[in-house]
């Protein structure tokens, strides 16, 4: 393919994360090397790739890295993301593969603009089945759970019965705020439709969460739990950043057992199996240790030209 000699080339690689095999989980973009774009670059690039998540890793001088650990800015195909966990985990496991000081190290940390992320490769198999990260969050920060489950029904769309009242609606954050919405069966969570009205925007603002995240007990399943989260205009199919939030808050409520691996499920409904392991303990009344785990699993690899 013919360039013109003034075109600036950027490699990429596409990656799926938490996924048990190509071409499910989410995918993500990640260029090697974003020095020299600008903001508006990476968000037009963002917006060209199309996938949920771009990542864009800003090389520093290696004893930089060792200390403060890998740049990396996160982009939507609408803004930047100060924190987002699948292109954390996908882009560390790229870095697991590919850097030059820590290819094959148990722990890779990524400087995002939430702050330092670390994440673990527990094991030291890396085959056609991708590589196994974990990477553990912020502790969790808990909004009031004082939300009407009726008005917060009809502002989805769902009956009122569908929510489960057992558990409360509440926003959390790890580092990206989410507004939990428990509901009673599976069959709810697949009739999700979420309107885009801005009522609904402006509840989300006063919880202070930017998103809305599904949760429900999964059935007829190898997984504990599933999840959807739809925004924008679209599903994403695996949100490693609520992922952390939603165990933080399985836990506080006493749903699931402190320190206990749980498997969350998502992206079933749009065709893009995703699978999370999840955990968080319980120290003295407050939620810690909040760790997201999966599968990345590497599937295209391609260059962009810009002059």
């Amino acid at each position: 393919m013919a360039t013109s000699p003034e075109a600036h080339a950027y490699d990429y690689a596409q990656v799926d994360v938490f996924a048990e095999r190509p071409l499910e989980g989410n995918p993500l973009a990640v260029f090697a090397d974003g020095r020299g774009l600008s903001t508006q670059q990476m968000q037009s690039i963002a917006r060209e790739t199309n996938l949920s998540e771009t990542a864009f890793i800003l090389p520093r001088a290696p004893e930089v890295e060792r200390t403060s650990g890998v740049r990396v800015r996160i982009f939507t195909t609408q803004e930047e993301l100060p924190f987002a966990g699948h292109p954390t985990l996908g882009t560390a496991s790229w870095l697991y593969w590919n850097h030059p000081i820590f290819r094959g190290a148990d722990e890779i940390t990524l400087d995002l603009a939430v702050g330092p992320i670390p994440v673990r490769f527990p094991t030291r198999k890396d085959d056609r089945h991708g590589a196994f990260g974990v990477m553990r969050q912020r502790d969790p920060d808990f909004g009031e759970p004082d939300h009407d489950c009726a008005r917060m029904a009809s502002l989805l769309g769902f009956a009122a019965d569908d929510l489960d009242s057992s558990l409360p609606i509440q926003m959390v954050t790890t580092g990206n705020p989410f507004c939990i919405v428990p509901l009673r069966s599976v069959e709810a969570l697949g009739r999700l439709a979420l309107p885009r009205t801005a009522e609904l925007r402006s509840y989300l603002d006063n919880c202070g969460a930017k998103f809305f995240y599904f949760l429900t007990q999964a059935t007829n399943s190898s997984a504990d739990w599933r999840a959807r989260m739809q925004f924008y205009t679209g599903e994403d199919p695996a949100t490693g950043s609520a992922a952390g939030p939603a165990i933080a808050y399985l836990v506080h409520h006493h749903r699931v057992d402190s320190g206990e691996t749980t498997i969350l499920e998502q992206g079933i409904e749009i065709g893009r199996p995703s699978r999370l392991h999840v955990s968080a303990k319980s120290v003295d009344g407050s939620v810690t240790d909040v760790c997201v785990g999966g599968r990345t699993i590497p599937v295209a690899m391609g260059r962009f030209f810009l002059s």
